[in-house]
């Protein structure tokens, strides 16, 4: 191989490991040294790992060769030629890895991503066809690609690279982990719930068991967090969220019935949050006598205004809405720190008689224990405050947005989490420790000297407020919503806290419902749904989703009842946590290879505790609510599983089927055979499954949810296109019998000849116990023409069969079972019918445009419509021909769909000759217990003895009885052994007398000579030797027209050749002769080991 410039690679170190040699084809080139042969087969390598621009290509050149240099040098980055194994070209090029020419690509990332990623083109590595066959001599590049390829770049990606490009030029907007992930979750976590229901609850709860509901709250979050981490590291994350996240791990069906409802709830949650804005701008117009219309109007109108405000925000674009998402942050962390600062000021006597009197311990250890009351306890409060811990999906809501989502995700959702519980937890506290739980409000409601107190710690303090026990009070902890307002340093800025938690989590929620709900119809899980798939501009906004997700919003805050939706929507999330949770659990369970998650701070059992927790607090929270939960999702789970939408994601479900399948196999290994439990196992000998359906549907009918069934297929010919053909066609076909309900596996081989190729199949098919135990194979039709190479082989299987101690099932109907020719008229047919209807279109597109220009135009239609009718009439010409071939092959197609229709009352006739340990007789029974065989009965017909026929009705009899098959009668055939009628045994001498030696008439040099040229030809002695069997054959063909002439399907002991002394031609004519002229005939032989038994 040419290596002119090699020993410089390793010596300059500014060489590349990936370098072009340009290599002169001319062989007469004086200057052509001795190791530069143009012998060696020119290839290429699409591959790099370089970085530095003047190290990308090292070129070595021969003189003369400069100016081609010079111009790749200038060109190369430039050109959109295309490199391409086939090209030719006057120059040969050669990619270098580590100083060697090869076509072995080294590692590199562009390889191993999908077809039209955003994130930088797929590159094709050479196949190990390419790698391992000899490669041809005019493989070339063009110049121009020639640094494409060394930068591992790629024709196949350039029109991705191209919109990749035109993005980067128009500004494509992503966010890191901060302003992505951090300040969402933050600002959805803290909702209004911070700033009017904290105090409530952690007056109702006590200090102690309320960090308790918020430590509990944070445990099922931070728990999801973990595995939600997990997941997003387990693989590039693209937009969707958690829909992304469920159905990429756990499958369509989890991920499309959750995302539906995951984005409906995050719709309805806008309009829930945008209500809760309303109602304080209201209650700010109500003290000031201001209201517009009155209470619930003016809700309807500011709702409606806010919604339309924050709409046009989203659609403004996601750097916009990250912006006012920022001003939001920074206006609830100062109502925060006002809170913490208006504790620590010096409080006045309006504010003591309120119940705030600053930090004292005795109002800690007051209220630290729990003081439930108005029917509230443990689990009612922890309902009330569990939605305030939610909305840690919102940054992975926007997965598609972010620069890096597997490490934005973790590190956004953990801190969100940690920080907010920080701030819950401390503000309870403080709130807690500072004022009382109950207080009038009077300010002169103060202690004087000789006054009884109830030992409060107001008492303590100098106020009495007593008469809180047994008359209502509007201030306090327990009464008083407005507390947080009351403690702050400045109370507007905990108004404009309340307005920034409402507008931040319905601005996260507008934003995250169209998203999810994008990626779900992207997905196409749901087909109606392809119109919300389309984004605009170039964050790809889902702006048809922003519409829908207004008109739901608008919905709700217009007419539904948000008090009774809460719940529902609440349980929503609730269920998308469980769900994660699970999805983590369920792919550390399947143990597949492909879960390797780069975070490793999660644990799967605990990942199924919080899917556990998750359901528990949704019945916590409540009951009905939950229950409405399960009945859509499963009604959901149902609806995309029986849709069954055309995607592969290598879900965890994949996984754990082949897990489960394994186990199950290797279970089943360690279980001995045993007769009760037989079931037939077959091979068939189907080649591709469409081309002989009749064979696969009989077989199927008595394999169908009972045994094994493999339809065969053996490639023969030269071994490169066979295997060629076979590895292209494997999905394809197990796809048709998946898709016409075929419980069938296939299988193919290539082999040097038929009979090898289904030897291999005998021996290597199946798995552990799960292994064929019965050949089916289709009578040959065409022995008396086929080459006697074919009939060996066919008779060949035959013994390899029962040398591999397997049941042979030969099945004969009277039209054949190969449809290949019907396949290919159709397939002309559909052709024919695609070019009319283009040509119909071409011709009305035509007679539009021509219509409109006059004269001129008439003319020139009146042409065109000459030269289509001429078209047409050669079309239906050829269309009738291929009409004549369809009718001609009618009642091939109807022999070939005989098994798939439903059986009428009939019979199927055992001819029970020989004991084969009973597959003889199992088969037609399993067939009568399908749905299809049901109406008809089985008549048994055996041998016997005309002196004893009722014995041995009542032998039969009760041997059937005892294996507990039912029959509708019994016949006994006493005259089997006598000679058939002369017209019978006639047509057999005249069908075998083409394949006679008739050695006895020729002299013995020319009879010796005759047996070597033609070893396969049926001798006078071997006739002589098995007349007997012959005349049986012959006879049994004549009774079975006398007996079985009407019967839905004979069943028939199959006659057994032995090896080596009944040639193939004379056993191919015993089983013609028995089979001709019958209705579809089962000759079958079982391995002679027992199928059937009596025993319990």
């Amino acid at each position: 191989m040419s290596m002119n410039n090699a020993p410089n690679v390793f010596l300059d170190p500014n060489a590349n490991r990936f370098q072009v040699n340009i290599i002169n084809e001319d062989h007469d080139n004086n200057e052509t040294t001795q190791e530069d042969v143009g012998s060696d087969p020119p290839h290429y390598e699409e591959t790099s790992f370089t970085d530095e621009k003047h190290n990308r290509l090292r070129i070595s050149y021969r003189p003369g060769k400069r100016e081609l240099y010079d111009n790749f040098r200038q060109n190369g980055e430039k050109t959109e030629a295309s490199l391409h194994p086939y090209d030719t070209h006057s120059k040969m090029y050669y990619l270098q890895t580590f100083g060697h020419n090869t076509m072995d690509p080294v590692p590199k990332i562009d390889y191993y991503r999908n077809t039209g990623s955003v994130s930088g083109n797929k590159l094709n590595r050479p196949s190990l066809l390419e790698i391992h066959e000899q490669l041809a001599k005019n493989i070339a590049v063009s110049t121009g690609s020639v640094e494409r390829v060394a930068n591992g770049e790629s024709s196949a990606g350039d029109e991705t690279a191209a919109s990749k490009e035109e993005e980067n030029k128009t500004g494509f907007v992503k966010f890191g982990w901060v302003k992505g992930v951090l300040v969402r979750c933050m600002l959805n976590i803290w909702g209004v719930m911070l700033f009017i229901r904290l105090s409530w609850i952690v007056g109702q709860a006590g200090i102690g068991l309320g960090v308790i509901i918020i430590l509990l709250a944070t445990m099922v979050t931070s728990i999801t967090g973990l595995s939600t981490s997990a997941i997003a590291t387990n693989g590039f994350v693209r937009g969707g969220g958690a829909y992304y996240l469920i159905s990429r791990s756990l499958g369509p069906e989890f991920g499309g019935s959750i995302g539906l409802i995951f984005a409906f709830a995050n719709a309805v949650a806008v309009a829930m949050y945008v209500v809760g804005f309303a109602e304080t701008v209201v209650e700010l117009l109500k003290e000031s006598d201001t209201l517009m219309v009155d209470e619930s109007n003016d809700i309807r109108i500011i709702g409606t205004i806010t919604v339309v405000c924050l709409l046009g925000i989203s659609v403004a674009g996601m750097e916009w809405e990250a912006k006012a998402q920022v001003i939001l942050l920074i206006v609830l962390l100062v109502a925060i720190v006002n809170f913490f600062i208006g504790t620590v000021i010096p409080t006045n006597t309006e504010k003591k008689a309120r119940g705030f009197f600053n930090y004292q311990a005795s109002i800690f250890a007051e209220n630290f224990g729990p003081d439930f009351r108005s029917g509230e306890g443990f689990f009612s409060v922890f309902a009330i405050f569990f939605p305030a811990a939610t909305g840690i999906l919102a940054g992975a809501n926007i997965s598609g947005d972010l620069k890096d989502p597997q490490s934005a995700i973790p590190q956004g959702t953990m801190l969100a989490i940690l920080i907010t519980t920080i701030a819950y937890i401390a503000v309870a506290i403080c709130a807690a420790s500072c004022v009382v739980r109950d207080a009038t409000g009077n300010v002169n409601d103060t202690i004087v000297p000789g006054m009884s107190c109830n030992g409060s710690s107001a008492c303590g303090l100098g106020y009495d407020f007593s008469r809180c026990a047994s008359q209502p009070c509007d201030y306090g902890l327990m009464n008083n919503f407005q507390v947080m307002s009351m403690v702050s340093g400045f109370g507007p800025l905990i108004t404009a806290g309340i307005f920034s938690a409402t507008l931040s989590s319905a601005l996260a929620s507008l934003v995250s419902a169209p998203k999810v709900f994008q990626a779900l119809c992207k997905d196409n899980v749901y087909k109606g749904l392809e119109f919300f798939a389309k984004g605009y501009g170039k964050n790809n906004e889902p702006i048809r989703g922003y519409v829908l997700t207004f008109a739901i919003a608008m919905a709700f805050i217009l007419i539904a009842e948000l008090n009774t939706i809460a719940p529902i929507i609440s349980n929503f999330f609730l269920a998308s946590y469980a769900l994660i949770n699970f999805s983590c659990f369920h792919a550390s369970y399947a143990k597949s290879p492909g879960w390797r998650p780069a975070f490793r701070y999660y644990n799967m059992w605990v990942s199924l505790f919080g899917a556990l927790l998750c359901c528990g607090v949704m019945f916590v929270i409540n009951w009905w609510a939950a229950l409405i939960t399960y009945a859509i999702e499963l009604f959901l789970y149902i609806y995309v599983t029986y849709k069954k939408p055309e995607v592969n994601w290598g879900s965890s479900t994949q996984a754990l089927y082949f897990v489960n399948a394994l186990d199950s196999a290797l279970a089943l290994t360690t279980v001995e055979d045993h007769v009760k439990n037989f079931r037939p196992q077959c091979l068939a000998l189907t080649g591709a499954p469409m081309v002989r359906p009749a064979l696969l549907d009989i077989t199927h009918a008595f394999t169908k949810n009972n045994g094994l069934c493999i339809c065969c297929e053996v490639y023969t010919g030269p071994r490169k296109l066979c295997v060629k053909e076979m590895n292209s066609g494997m999905e394809k076909k197990q796809a048709w019998l998946t898709k016409n309900k075929r419980k069938a596996f296939y299988a193919a081989v290539a082999a040097d000849s038929f009979r090898d190729g289904v030897k291999s199949l005998l021996q290597a098919s199946g798995l552990g116990r799960m292994k064929p135990n019965t050949l089916v194979i289709g009578f040959k039709k065409d022995w008396r023409s086929a080459p006697a190479t074919q009939v060996e082989n066919y008779v060949g299987i035959l013994h390899d069969a029962f040398d591999f101690e397997l049941g042979v099932i030969i099945i004969r109907i009277s039209q054949g079972f190969d449809i290949s020719q019907v396949l290919q008229v159709q397939e002309e047919l559909e052709k024919l019918e695609q070019e009319r209807l283009a040509l119909e279109a071409t011709i009305k597109e035509n007679d539009f445009e021509e219509g409109k220009r006059g004269i001129c135009g008439f003319f020139k239609k009146a042409s065109t419509l000459s030269i289509s009718k001429h078209e047409t009439k050669e079309s239906t010409i050829n269309t009738i021909q291929s009409m004549h071939v369809g009718e001609f092959n009618q009642r091939l197609l109807e022999a070939s769909t005989q098994f798939k229709k439903k059986q009428g009352k009939g019979t199927i006739d055992i001819w029970w000759l020989f004991d084969d340990g009973g597959l003889t007789i199992l088969i037609p029974y399993i067939l009568t217990i399908r749905k299809k065989w049901k109406n008809c009965k089985l008549r048994i017909f055996t041998g016997g003895k005309v002196n004893r026929i009722e014995e041995e009705k009542l032998v039969m009899a009760s041997l059937l009885s005892k294996f507990r098959i039912k029959f509708a009668d019994i016949n006994i055939i006493c005259d089997i052994n006598i000679k058939p009628n002369k017209e019978s045994w006639k047509f057999f001498e005249e069908m075998i007398e083409p394949y006679r030696l008739h050695e006895s008439c020729k002299d013995m040099t020319t009879a010796e000579k005759l047996k070597r040229e033609t070893p396969w030809k049926i001798t006078d002695a071997e006739l002589e030797a098995f007349k007997e069997k012959s005349y049986r054959q012959v006879r049994l063909n004549e009774l079975l027209q006398e007996h079985s002439r009407a019967a839905n399907l004979i069943v028939l002991s199959l006659p057994v050749a032995r090896k080596g002394a009944v040639s193939d031609y004379l056993y191919m004519a015993w089983l013609e002769i028995l089979s001709k002229n019958l209705p579809p005939v089962l000759m079958v032989r079982g391995n002679h080991k027992n199928v059937l038994t009596f025993y319990s």
